[in-house]
């Protein structure tokens, strides 16, 4: 299965033990949404907020101070 994605081989997979049926159209959509989140996920991850200090006694109905 060369030039498959991680996806590729994982969703299936997934899928499977879980005992989820899954036809060629649920993968196409499930790899499609895949591709579209999956970029902006990274870099999401990878963003740094080492340097933000915590808000203390926040207020969640609030907008951040």
């Amino acid at each position: 299965m060369e030039g498959a994605t991680p996806a590729d081989q994982f969703i299936p997979a997934g899928l499977a033990v879980l005992g989820i049926e899954a036809d060629e159209t649920d993968l196409a959509v499930m790899a499609a949404v895949h591709q579209l989140l999956w970029p902006p996920l990274l870099e999401l991850l990878a963003f740094d907020t080492g340097d933000v200090e915590p808000e203390r006694r926040a207020d969640l109905s609030k907008a951040p101070a």
